[in-house]
């Protein structure tokens, strides 16, 4: 039998119970996997004087895949984020969200199947940012007066927003291959180019330009804030979405809204070297060591982790116990449960003893 070199990145706050919950059922489907835990987050700081060492880097280079919980980036460590850190560092340009209805979620929203493809390296989340009277920003504030007239209060802090040919060419050739492959048949990009001609401009015109080498998927384009609009009103429209930075960002957290809420978003950060499977929540570390909160979004991340190495079967099987479970509405955690029936939920490792046993049965 075949196994799988993994890099396991527990997280902190309540990553380690969901990422134990995860480890027993992506074990329960057979699969064989040679774990290789790594820390890093808030808890790893005092020891290694940061909370994203080098040998975490170094092990997912490695491996090529790794799976991980929420990690908290303590204050005043001088990383802004270690996810936004680590998916930088190892060029994983491609962050994928599905978000997807199952019965028995809590959502009015029936049949929603949308892919949210973000740009994950470029746009307001690269980091360049000049903060409010530092010499930085008062050369800034002066050179964009004397190049382009604007005139920018001295009391301001600045954000940089690059968008590169490059990267653009790169997250939507992506997202179209990925529609390719998973018999998807729509394509949209979001922007705000009537606006911010030059940065969101460029996206969607080098959007227009590679969809003209799908003529077998349908594209289109939506303005950022008519596209928020049209979601909640007709989501099944929509199919694969794929969007600078930003915009990905906030569309793949109102996505997880329509379906359930982020207790089932999954996400995965691909590159053209590794790839890292993660929930799309945080660390919540007020819930820590409660056995209180949902793991599905992990455990999803781990379904999507399966297809990835290619462990299809397997990972069909997963999701479709996870459905059987949601549908069922016994073993769920609180999240998942009408507000009259919350005191009836369960904790996080028994969801994952709910979905092991569909796995088995």
């Amino acid at each position: 039998m075949k196994s799988y070199n993994i890099t396991l990145i527990p997280g902190d706050g309540i990553g380690p119970e969901i990422t134990e919950a995860t480890r027993r059922v992506l074990e329960a489907t057979g699969v064989s996997f040679n774990w290789d835990v790594v820390y890093a987050g808030a808890e790893v700081q005092e020891k290694y004087g940061t909370p994203l060492p080098d040998h975490v880097l170094e092990s997912i280079k490695k491996n090529k895949v790794a799976i991980k919980g929420p990690i908290t980036t303590p204050v005043g460590s001088g990383f802004r984020s270690v996810n936004v850190a680590i998916r930088k560092q190892l060029e994983l340009y491609a962050c994928v969200r599905p978000c997807k209805s199952y019965i028995g979620a809590p959502t009015i929203y029936k049949d929603v199947d949308i892919v949210v493809v973000r740009e994950n390296t470029e746009g307001l989340y690269s980091g360049i940012e000049f903060e409010k009277g530092s010499p930085q920003a008062a050369e800034l504030i002066k050179l964009i007066a004397e190049t382009n007239g604007s005139v920018i209060r001295k009391d301001s802090g600045i954000s940089i927003k690059p968008i590169s040919e490059m990267g653009s060419q790169r997250i939507v050739r992506f997202a179209f291959e990925y529609a390719r492959a998973d018999n998807r048949k729509k394509v949209t990009a979001v922007h705000k180019a009537n606006i911010m001609k030059f940065s969101d401009g460029l996206f969607l015109a080098t959007a227009r330009e590679v969809a003209k080498e799908y003529t077998d998927i349908e594209f289109e384009d939506r303005i950022v804030d008519n596209m928020t609009m049209q979601l909640v009103r007709k989501p099944k429209q929509f199919d694969i979405i794929v969007a600078p930075n930003l915009y990905g960002d906030i569309i793949s957290d109102l996505c997880a809204g329509l379906v359930g809420g982020l207790g089932l978003a999954s996400g995965a950060n691909i590159g053209d070297d590794c790839s890292l499977f993660e929930p799309t929540h945080g660390s919540a570390p007020k819930y820590k060591g409660m056995n209180k909160v949902n793991p599905m979004a992990m455990i999803l991340s781990g379904a999507t982790m399966l297809r990835h190495i290619g462990e299809m079967e397997n990972a069909e099987r997963l999701e479709q116990a996870i459905a059987d479970v949601i549908a069922e509405g016994k073993n769920v955690t609180y999240d998942m449960k009408p507000e009259a029936e919350r005191d009836q939920a369960v904790g996080t490792s028994q969801v994952a003893d709910a979905i092991i046993e569909k796995l088995k049965g």
